[in-house]
């Protein structure tokens, strides 16, 4: 039967459909019986091949199909997620709320202000660069902010670049911090901006130094002119080398000033060999007079070998019967040998200088200086003190020696040496040492102070002196000449002084 289905695939096809039709009828027709048709239902019928494999093309073709179809909404999906979505996100996370347009365009007051104290945040300033790059592309950011975006990056880069300075060593990082902030370009907070130029101080109300210098330097003419108003005097010195014993002669002194109302003035002198003050020796009053004429003698003994260290002060007063006499000035005389060699009497001028009160000497120290400009270290060594001012009972000292760090008239640091007990000419040879960078030293000085120990109460200070850029005299020789010759050790005498009761131990100003 196969072979008949070979032949005639479809007119047996539709033989058998038109059976198989006839079979379900009920009941069945004449000439089929029911065990025929049962029979025929419950065999299957063969499929030829070409139904089969129309049945396989079909649903192959279906399922590529619906593979296409998903592939191209994932695609439109896609495409819809990139092109619409994501623009609108972040033109939200750009732009100010959508409910007020008004807004979006003309930024209110309040917003600018919010802008700006962010501007001043440091944290910020990432996301300002990124906001400032992409404004040329996103026209959402208003302009005002993107200019000040722009200087505030601008200022900040300047800022950078004009305060870069080389990193220090380690030993200045202690000194750095003490100085002050003007000082030091590092110190600058560049995450903050400048202050506007409406809240810099003005100079309504300002102390202004120069004001003051000129007064002083007037003050000073005024003291130099009435130095040289004090007059001169004339003394001899002779050394009696058989009694040992320094012979002063006073002559006679010449246009003394005026002290009393009548136009002239009673002087007298008094004469101390120093460091002795309890020899005081006194001429006889001249009265009425501005040129007297003393001619007096008087004897000091004293071994041929302490002459070195010895001066002569000459104290030149007007005598008062019923007050305080009034002191006309003074002479010292630093080196005995200064004419001659005291073998003969020699005649010697002096000018007298201007004084309000007697100065009192409170001795010398010796100390050298120096400077190390590529460690950056300042090495002070104290030698010795000579002729110190008694301050204990038994007519002795304690004394040690204080070296500050001053800057600005700040005290930055202060070291000590040892105390040597019961003398008024200690030796110590101790060496203190300070770092300062080369590019400080013109805003240090030192001060040195000798000081009496005591074990009970305060210890008392003898005498200070002041060495550097600002100091007077002696003080800024010294450390002149110390940076003159680096690396190589710079020693001096140094007078002490008393220090002003209207300034603190820490910030005398000499």
């Amino acid at each position: 039967m196969s072979g008949v289905w070979g032949a005639g695939g479809p007119r047996c096809q539709a033989a058998l459909a038109v059976l198989a039709s006839l079979c379900r009828a009920r009941p069945p027709p004449l000439g089929l019986d029911v065990e025929t048709c049962r029979s025929f239902e419950l065999q299957p019928p063969e499929q030829s091949p070409s139904a089969a494999d129309s049945g396989t093309s079909v649903s192959l073709l279906a399922v590529v199909v619906i593979v296409c179809g998903v592939a191209l909404v994932a695609v439109f999906l896609f495409l819809f997620w990139k092109l619409c979505w994501m623009p609108r996100r972040s033109k939200e996370a750009s732009s100010p709320s959508s409910a007020n347009p008004a807004s979006e365009t003309l930024p209110s007051s309040s917003s600018r202000r919010n802008m700006a104290d962010k501007l001043k945040d440091p944290s910020a300033l990432g996301f300002l660069e990124a906001a400032v790059k992409i404004s040329h592309t996103s026209p959402d950011i208003p302009a005002e902010v993107q200019m000040s975006v722009k200087e505030h990056i601008m200022r900040h880069t300047r800022l950078q670049r004009q305060t870069t300075e080389p990193a220090s060593s380690t030993r200045h990082t202690s000194f750095k911090r003490h100085l002050p902030r003007q000082m030091h370009v590092s110190s600058v907070d560049y995450g903050n901006e400048l202050p506007p130029a409406a809240e810099q101080p003005t100079s309504i109300g300002r102390i202004k130094p120069e004001l003051y210098k000129q007064k002083s330097v007037d003050g000073d003419d005024a003291k130099s002119e009435a130095a040289k108003s004090c007059g001169k005097i004339n003394f001899s010195l002779r050394y009696d080398y058989e009694s040992e014993t320094l012979i002063v002669r006073i002559l006679k002194a010449f246009d003394l000033p005026a002290k009393d109302f009548c136009g002239s003035s009673d002087p007298y002198v008094k004469i101390y060999l120093l460091p002795d003050r309890k020899c005081k020796m006194q001429t006889r009053v001249h009265r009425k007079t501005l040129n007297p004429t003393f001619d007096e003698n008087f004897h000091f003994p004293v071994p041929y070998e302490e002459l070195a260290d010895r001066k002569l002060h000459l104290s030149v007063f007007d005598f008062d019967r019923f007050s305080r006499h009034d002191m006309i000035g003074e002479v010292i005389l630093d080196n005995l040998f200064e004419a001659s060699d005291l073998s003969r009497e020699t005649s010697i001028w002096k000018d007298i200088q201007y004084a309000t009160s007697e100065s009192v000497d409170l001795g010398e120290i010796m100390f050298s200086l120096c400077y190390l400009p590529t460690a950056g270290r300042l090495t002070l060594t104290v030698i010795k003190c000579r002729n110190l001012k008694a301050m204990d009972i038994t007519g002795y000292s304690d004394p040690y020696v204080k070296v500050s760090l001053l800057c600005d008239g700040r005290r930055l640091k202060k070291k000590k040496t040892t105390i040597k007990k019961n003398t008024l000419n200690p030796v110590y040879n101790e060496a203190i040492i300070f770092d300062i960078p080369p590019e400080n030293m013109d805003q240090v000085s030192l001060l040195i102070s000798v000081m009496d120990y005591d074990r009970v109460g305060h210890n008392e200070i003898i005498g200070v002196c002041r060495v550097g850029i600002n100091a007077e005299g002696l003080g800024r020789d010294h450390w002149n000449e110390m940076l003159a010759y680096p690396r190589k050790p710079i020693a001096h005498w140094h007078s002490l002084v008393e220090v002003k009761k209207s300034f603190k131990e820490g910030t005398p100003r000499l």
